[in-house]
């Protein structure tokens, strides 16, 4: 048990690029670089190096052959030399008994991790063996040189030679090849599932946006063909010319929606009033709710709200959810849509409840998908959108609802000072 909390110390520096991997790419949408996994060792090699197992002044022990292997498996050749070259300088600056010794075993040992990463990466059906053999070749290789360099050292602590540092390299090896191999497994197994996510999502924006302009343009088509015959009258063919203006306007706004979810704008961001602004969009907006026999109520609020936005981007955001609102509660005679604003801590929150359709738990779960609207003739384009630009302002969205009882949107901005 005497050398139990030197192993352990140089087994967590061995496991120091895995932990390392863990932190930095666990957030990220790629895998390791060659770059990462350098830095990594060579910060590794470092501190195993400064804080050795060592029974003898001069001679010390750590992973190197550890880090060594694993840097040019992942690294390759040029990760390999750098951190040949960093063991060369501060074993040089270190010096002591066991310098001449410690070349020796490196220069073995890199050879044979060049040789064994190599193969590591051309046959992975094989990796589990080649780990096997480079934690028994980093065990032994060590050993049979100091017997042939330092005997009378080897001799005195032949219990430390033979049972602690067979241990330290073996399972140095062993554990960061595999909790190393695991993670980067996930990783490219994550990063696939997005790309597959990416692929399908496109595929459905591509066919709703081809629904959605098919439309006008069968339509457009149809009176151009009916403009061909001679026998219709001017005044027919004026309103034919009229529909067909209108559905290629129709046809623009629809591919201007689509280019707003993929470029959203974030230019000209300024200081607004929240308060304010609400109220000149529900005047806005009042006589659509009118046409349908919708109520808006507005629940005033004293003080002032001010959020950092685009002041186009937060209105169009505004009228989507009211709108929309006001549209599920066309299915009754008394429709009311009740906006309602709230200071809470750092956040405006914008509450707008109706009494309208309702959606279930499943539609709930879909709101804001680019493919997505619980209307028979929507795109889902109008809320995602809506959605995607709360998002850039760091804000939320919640929803409360239950088919038939109505729905409540909750929306939270940051206030800015």
């Amino acid at each position: 048990m005497l050398y139990v909390k030197d192993i352990l110390l140089q087994l967590l520096f061995a496991l120091t690029p895995f932990v390392l991997y863990t932190i930095y790419y666990r957030d990220k949408a790629e895998n390791y670089s060659k770059q990462f996994i350098t830095i990594a060792c060579m910060f590794c090699l470092f501190m195993s190096m400064t804080f050795p197992v060592s029974v003898q002044n001069g001679i010390i022990f750590d992973i190197r052959y550890v880090i060594m292997f694993f840097g040019m498996v992942y690294g390759g050749i040029t990760t390999g030399v750098f951190l040949l070259v960093e063991f060369l300088v501060y074993r040089l600056l270190i010096g002591g008994q066991g310098l001449f010794s410690a070349i020796i075993i490196l220069s073995i040992t890199f050879s044979l991790s060049a040789l064994l990463s190599n193969l590591y990466r051309r046959r992975s059906e094989y990796r589990k063996l080649i780990t096997l053999i480079a934690g028994i070749c980093f065990s032994i290789i060590p050993i049979g040189t100091m017997f042939a360099t330092e005997y009378q050292y080897t001799i005195q602590h032949l219990k430390f030679n033979i049972l602690v540092m067979p241990v330290q390299n073996f399972l140095g090896i062993w554990i960061l090849i595999s909790l190393f191999n695991k993670a980067v497994s996930d990783k490219e197994l994550y990063l696939r599932y997005l790309q597959s996510e990416k692929s399908e999502t496109i595929a459905h924006v591509a066919a709703s946006l081809a629904h959605e302009v098919r439309n006008p343009l069968t339509a457009v088509m149809g009176f151009l063909k009916l403009l061909k015959d001679d026998s219709i009258t001017r005044e027919k063919s004026q309103k034919y010319i009229e529909i067909c203006l209108e559905e290629i306007k129709r046809t623009e706004v629809i591919l201007s929606e689509y280019l707003s979810i993929a470029k959203p704008n974030h230019s000209m961001v300024e200081k607004i009033e929240l308060v304010q602004q609400i109220y000149s969009i529900v005047d806005i907006i009042t006589p659509y709710a009118n046409m349908n026999n919708v109520t808006l109520e507005i629940h005033p609020l004293e003080d002032k709200l001010y959020v950092s936005a685009n002041p186009t981007e937060i209105k169009q955001l505004f009228i989507n959810f009211i709108k929309n609102a006001i549209e599920a509660c066309t299915v009754h005679s008394t429709g009311i849509v009740s906006i309602r604003i709230e200071r809470q801590s750092q956040f405006a929150k914008i509450i707008i409840i109706d009494n309208g359709v309702g959606m279930s738990s499943e539609q709930m779960d879909r709101l804001g998908s680019i493919y997505f609207s619980t209307k028979s003739k929507g795109t889902g384009l109008g809320l995602t959108l809506s959605y995607q630009l709360i998002r850039s302002m760091n804000g939320d969205v919640n929803v409360r609802s239950k088919s038939g009882e109505g729905t409540e949107f909750i929306l939270s901005i940051p206030l800015t000072d």
